[in-house]
C-alpha cells in the first residue's frame, strides 16, 4: 500500500496527551488527516484534517478503538506502553508524547520495564512517577512526528 498523504493518517490517544497542539502543527504541514480519540469531548481546531471520535466510557476502550483500526501508514501517539505494543505488531508506528518512538526492537523492553514498575509500585517500593513533561521533551517530538511522516512518505515514493 502507498503510504502518500491520502493514507498516512495521525491517531491521537488523546484523554492525557500533552502534545495535541504539536500534532496539529505538524499534520496541518503535511496535510495528514488527525483522529483524536478520547473518551470524552475534548476541543479540536475547526479544520477539514482534524476529527474527534469520542468513545465509550471504559477502561482500554479508546485504545481497543484505535488498535483496531490502524495498520501501515498509521502513526500512532501514545504514552501507553500496551497500546503501542498492539500498533506496533499491526505495522503502524508508534511515538510517545516525548519524542520516544517504540519501534519492534524496543517495544519489548518497554513493556517489561512497565511491568516492573508497576510491580514495585504495587509493593511500596516505588512512590514517584514519570519525570514533569519539558520543553526538549516536546521539541524531541515535533521533530520524531516529522521523520515518521516523512519516512511513510519517501516508502510510498
Amino acid at each position: 500500500m502507498s503510504a502518500d498523504a491520502t493514507t498516512i493518517t495521525i491517531y491521537v490517544d488523546a484523554d492525557a496527551c500533552p502534545v495535541k497542539a504539536e500534532i496539529y502543527k505538524v499534520a496541518e504541514r503535511h496535510a495528514v488527516p488527525v483522529l483524536v480519540v478520547s473518551n470524552s469531548f475534548i476541543n479540536i481546531p475547526r479544520h477539514p484534517l482534524f476529527q474527534r471520535m469520542i468513545v465509550g466510557e471504559g477502561l482500554d476502550v479508546a485504545d481497543d478503538w484505535i488498535a483496531e483500526r490502524v495498520g501501515p501508514g498509521s502513526i500512532v501517539i501514545t504514552a501507553d506502553i500496551p497500546l503501542a505494543d498492539r500498533c506496533i505488531k499491526a505495522g503502524a508506528i508508534a511515538i510517545a508524547p516525548n519524542g520516544r518512538a517504540f519501534t519492534p526492537d524496543s517495544i519489548g523492553m518497554a513493556l517489561a520495564t512497565r511491568n516492573l514498575m508497576t510491580d514495585l509500585r504495587e509493593a511500596g517500593t516505588v512512590t514517584g512517577g514519570p519525570k514533569p513533561f519539558s520543553p526538549r521533551d516536546r521539541s524531541s517530538f515535533l521533530s520524531e512526528l516529522d521523520l515518521a511522516i516523512r519516512r511513510l512518505r519517501r516508502a510510498g515514493s
